[in-house]
């Protein structure tokens, strides 16, 4: 909670900084912006549910199988590899 949460708070916040002091102008009516920034906000909520998936374990009531902790763990790689090619590529 002391080095996540601030960083990624900070982290939004410069980045809405570039956005508008650079990009938005040149950017706003391309779609691959949107959708990057849609996927920037599920990011986010991904890291409140983990949050939440936290004080779950620290208050012992988990209910989730080994599985899932597994399945959840690749979400935002593949949530990530998606906001890169969409830069990079840039299709619409």
């Amino acid at each position: 909670f002391g080095i996540m949460t601030p960083s990624g708070v900070l982290t939004v916040l410069f980045g809405l900084w570039l956005l508008k002091a650079y990009a938005w102008e040149a950017y706003a009516s391309q779609g691959w912006l949107h959708v990057k920034l849609v996927l920037v906000v599920v990011l986010i909520a991904y890291h409140v549910y983990c949050g939440k998936l936290v004080r779950d374990f620290r208050d012992d009531r988990n209910r989730h199988s080994h599985v899932f902790y597994r399945w959840l763990n690749e979400l935002p790689v593949l949530i990530l590899a998606a906001i890169v090619i969409l830069v990079v590529v840039r299709p619409f």
